[in-house]
């Protein structure tokens, strides 16, 4: 009886174990029958991946260097010889010594930073003007950590570049300048510098324009960017994706001091040429013309005669210069320099810069109502002269202009010369006169390219082109010591079929 029953309890203990070892068993099979069923991850195939930079940047960066200048700075002396409100609340915070402190010449070291890469195994190094400009002590710091000093090679402030060269005890890594004219609006780039101290920083994004100008000097030619650069960028290099130079980071567009996506580059194409000059000579020599000049309107174009507004207007032409040798005269149109088309101001000034002095080009104006060509021999760039000499009381009619004779102590404060000009004095608000561009105290010096001398003259001048049908005259005006033309409108809307 004891054994049946060893028997049945190892029976029942047998089907129990049994019961647990199948049900883990299914348990188990359950759950890698549903692991199988599940989807992979998420991965994104690589053809579907963003670019990565890695590469390019472990390539160029042993390149770029961080910049730091010193400059000493002197406080200027305050003059307490007359009195004034400034003086008075000086007095009042610092005490009876406030001019003896404040007039103590005092100096104080200004530290600053930026960037630059080099260009030649023997230690030449290219950056900004701005970033050393008037600096006493300027070191350069490698990608390797260590730090030299470095002494300017040349600099030219009219593209804000300067070429430095430091101490290569073995060959230094450099890069190469690529073709910026290459360079499409949308492709890639890649900045490399020294934002804020942080040395060998890199941002990516697109070219984001071409060819802008923003009024930093009289070459702007600016790649615009959108690949992050700030304070300490200046003068660094920006790449394209086969790891060549194609712009040097110089300046930003912000309202905060921080980037805010729009970034302004030096293009390869400007800073080859630069750079090197700046190797063989120290400086940049480039051609001269002699004249100032401004963009043609289409009411300009109307009011000289040309067929198109296209090229520019001379304002004035330099005494002496290879443009007065050359027979070109105020008011011509500047239609082509040496076989290339003008149509801005900025292509003249580009296409002079580059042509060798002593070189005889032929140039193509617009001058009495005809095209003639001029050979004019180009000079070397100097300092450019103020060319620009100044210019009963006569009412203009429905023009809505009045003019009054130029008193001699009028001409003198104007520095006006003996050819005459007459005086705005008054334009009335929403005429002809108002919406062609004039302001009281303007000085009229020359109406449809023949100088005035009086209000009477400049009103029969008027007169006759307005018998003439002529729909626009052009005003030679100067203003604050400078001249420029202004078509001077002759019909309403109407009479233009504007309607």
């Amino acid at each position: 009886m004891s054994n049946s029953l060893g028997r049945n309890v190892l029976r029942r203990l047998g089907a129990a174990l049994l019961g647990t070892s199948l049900l883990a068993g299914v348990t188990v099979v359950g759950l890698n029958a549903a692991l199988a069923t599940n989807p992979p991850p998420i991965a994104v195939p690589e053809t579907q991946r963003l670019p990565s930079f890695a590469n390019l940047v472990a390539a160029v960066k042993p390149a770029v260097v961080n910049i730091s200048t010193t400059q000493v700075v002197k406080k200027s002396q305050l003059n307490f010889s007359e009195k004034g409100q400034l003086g008075d609340m000086l007095r009042q915070f610092l005490g009876p010594n406030a001019e003896r402190l404040l007039q103590q010449q005092s100096q104080r070291p200004v530290h600053a930073l930026g960037s630059g890469f080099i260009i030649d195994a023997n230690g030449y190094v290219v950056t900004n003007n701005h970033v050393i400009d008037d600096a006493s002590d300027i070191q350069v710091t490698l990608s390797d950590g260590s730090t030299v000093p470095a002494h300017v090679v040349g600099r030219d402030s009219k593209t804000d570049i300067a070429l430095l060269k430091i101490p290569a005890a073995k060959p230094l890594p450099y890069l190469a300048f690529g073709d910026s004219k290459k360079a499409r609006v949308g492709d890639w780039v890649v900045a490399v510098g020294n934002p804020f101290g942080l040395g060998g920083s890199v941002s990516a994004g697109i070219i984001s324009g071409s060819n802008r100008e923003i009024n930093a000097g009289p070459y702007d030619d600016f790649l615009q960017i959108d690949a992050p650069i700030n304070m300490g960028n200046s003068g660094g290099p920006l790449f394209d994706q086969s790891g060549q130079v194609i712009g040097i980071d110089t300046a930003i567009f912000s309202p905060t001091g921080g980037s805010i996506g729009i970034g302004f580059a030096i293009p390869s194409e400007v800073a080859k040429n630069v750079v090197a000059q700046l190797r063989e000579h120290g400086r940049v020599a480039r051609g001269w013309l002699g004249v100032q000049m401004q963009e043609i309107t289409p009411t300009l174009a109307k009011a000289v005669g040309v067929t198109k507004d296209k090229g520019v207007l001379v304002d004035v032409v330099t005494k002496e210069s290879p443009a007065a040798r050359g027979d070109i005269k105020q008011g011509d149109v500047i239609l082509s320099f040496n076989g290339a088309r003008i149509e801005t101001p900025r292509d003249l000034a580009f296409a002079v810069a580059e042509t060798p002095a002593g070189k005889t080009v032929p140039v193509r104006v617009w001058r009495d109502g005809q095209e003639r060509t001029l050979a004019v021999t180009i000079g070397t760039e100097r300092a450019q002269q103020k060319a620009a000499e100044a210019g009963p009381e006569a009412q203009g009619g429905p023009l809505g202009l009045s003019l009054a004779p130029l008193s001699s102590d009028r001409r003198e404060g104007l520095g006006a010369d003996a050819r005459g000009g007459v005086l705005v004095a008054g334009v009335t608000p929403g005429s002809r006169a108002d919406d062609s561009g004039l302001q009281p105290g303007d000085v009229i010096l020359s109406i449809g390219g023949r100088p005035v001398s009086s209000p009477d003259d400049a009103v029969a001048r008027i007169r006759a082109a307005q018998k003439d049908r002529k729909d626009a005259l052009p005003l030679l005006v100067m203003r604050d010591g400078t001249t420029a033309f202004l078509a001077l409108e002759l019909k309403g809307r109407a009479e233009n079929g504007a309607g």
